[in-house]
């Protein structure tokens, strides 16, 4: 719905040290590490795998590409809405303000549970890997160790939460670096440390019995649902502009910088694996790094990638816990949630906040213990569902929002930043977005998400309305 009035957002003025809010304290490296740390997970440590057996080794390849595409558009359009108006979690206010309220309030809370519910299957898939070295200590006390981890990295600082998640992304950064580097080598034929001399040439495995497209050009549409998952994440620079110095420059800065390293570890490293493994001998019982760096010769792949993934598992769920955080926090400062969970402490931490989504974290634990297996499928589908609904509703707020500056007056010449080939660009990734989420229903594996995704926005809707009235709810003054 479009606002009935003409809308401009203004940075606020930035806040000093001195006066109570979230701390400025994260420049464009911390950015940058954020969504990455978000991005780089088990979608692709783990489920690449199945991705290429799906589509095919062009097919997976092709995904990918279109996956980054769509981030690209994304981004952009989160990026003059950033700069315009540079909050922390910043995605329910531009709904709230260029859709109206009620969107808002839909958009945060559905981005909350999609990183409550999953902090707790990160805990759990970790405390799993970490039996390969103690067998005798059960998973629980490994997720509590996590969760203890990650809840004193989070409440100490949003700087000290940036270096942890900077060097938490380090190590998956220089795992992925590795694997498109020596994967690349042993294609083209240095792979001194392989005992095995039938290493494939450069793309042969790109041409298997069935053609480019083994299981038909459905498969890669298939997969470019689980693809716009698995990058998720890369929004995280949304949520953390409120506690970014200098939000004009360091924002554009480092979104071009992530889609690239995007574009470039993501499509690079699903290149080699596709390259190196046959698509019928890859699937989801081994991590295609392990087969990769095993194929090469790596000495000990299976216990470097082993520690890998959970870093990679932890990095996310660390970046979950500052976005589910910032949610609650942005949410009481509008005045739709408690206002506990608008509490700082005095080094600008919403403590409260904080915990509760820990809570929420620890409660999806419990339940994937419980039943691993349904569980853990619904939660990864639910997740998608909410990521593909935030990103319309970033692409739908920035369409909304430059219509209304241009209408007031606003020469987007002055804009510190805006996104390209307006509106071109907010139209077709919602486009995108939403044939995603058509597809869903078509796949059997991921069609829970609507059943459970569609009730819950209903409901963010219901409530608001109940609670504040149609004119309310619309935005409508008076």
């Amino acid at each position: 719905m479009e606002p009935s009035s003409p809308l401009t957002l203004a940075p606020p003025p930035d806040t000093s040290p001195a006066e109570p809010g979230l701390r400025r304290s994260m420049g464009p490296r911390h950015l940058v590490m954020i969504a990455m740390g978000g991005v780089i997970g088990s979608g692709l440590f783990l489920s690449s795998g199945y991705t290429i057996s799906q589509a095919g080794p062009l097919g997976a390849v092709i995904a990918y590409l279109i996956g980054a595409f769509v981030v690209y558009l994304v981004m952009a359009c989160l990026g003059e809405l950033a700069i315009a108006y540079p909050v922390s979690g910043a995605f329910h206010i531009y709904a709230a303000r260029s859709i109206g309220p009620a969107t808002g309030f839909a958009t945060a809370w559905l981005y909350w549970l999609c990183w409550a519910v999953a902090i707790g299957s990160e805990f759990t898939a970790s405390g799993l890997l970490m039996q390969r070295w103690f067998p005798d200590v059960e998973v629980w006390v490994w997720c509590l160790v996590f969760a203890a981890v990650l809840f004193g990295f989070n409440a100490v600082s949003s700087k000290f939460f940036g270096e942890a998640e900077f060097w938490f992304a380090i190590v998956k950064v220089a795992a992925i670096i590795g694997l498109i580097v020596l994967g690349g080598a042993a294609l083209f034929g240095f792979h001194p440390l392989s005992a095995d001399g039938s290493h494939p040439h450069l793309f042969e495995n790109f041409s298997t019995e069935a053609g480019l497209f083994p299981n038909g050009f459905t498969g890669v549409l298939v997969t470019v649902l689980a693809v716009f998952y698995a990058f998720s994440g890369s929004e995280l620079i949304g949520v953390a502009a409120g506690e970014t110095k200098d939000p004009a420059t360091s924002i554009p800065k480092a979104m071009r910088t992530t889609v690239i390293r995007l574009l470039i570890f993501f499509v690079g490293a699903i290149t080699v694996i596709a390259a190196t493994i046959p698509y019928t001998e890859v699937g989801l019982d081994e991590s295609p790094f392990v087969t990769v760096f095993s194929a090469v010769g790596i000495p000990f792949a299976a216990d470097i990638m082993n520690f890998v993934i959970i870093t990679a598992l932890l990095s996310a769920g660390n970046s979950g816990l500052f976005s589910c955080a910032r949610m609650l926090y942005s949410l009481a400062d509008e005045g739709h949630a408690p206002r506990a969970f608008k509490k700082l402490t005095r080094r600008g931490i919403p403590l409260v906040a904080l915990a509760v989504s820990m809570v929420g974290g620890l409660a999806s634990l419990v339940s994937s213990v419980v039943a691993p297996e349904t569980v853990y499928l619904v939660l990864v589908s639910v997740a998608g569902f909410a990521v593909v609904g935030v990103w319309m509703s970033i692409t739908a707020s920035h369409f909304f929002h430059r219509r209304a500056f241009v209408r007031s007056g606003g020469n987007v010449a002055d804009l510190a930043y805006r996104a390209p080939l307006f509106p071109l660009v907010p139209i077709l990734a919602f486009t995108l977005c939403v044939a995603s989420l058509v597809g869903i229903a078509l796949d059997p594996t991921q069609v829970a998400a609507l059943y459970f995704g569609i009730p819950f926005v209903a409901t963010c809707y219901a409530w608001f309305y109940l609670r504040h009235g149609r004119k309310a709810a619309a935005g409508i003054q008076g």
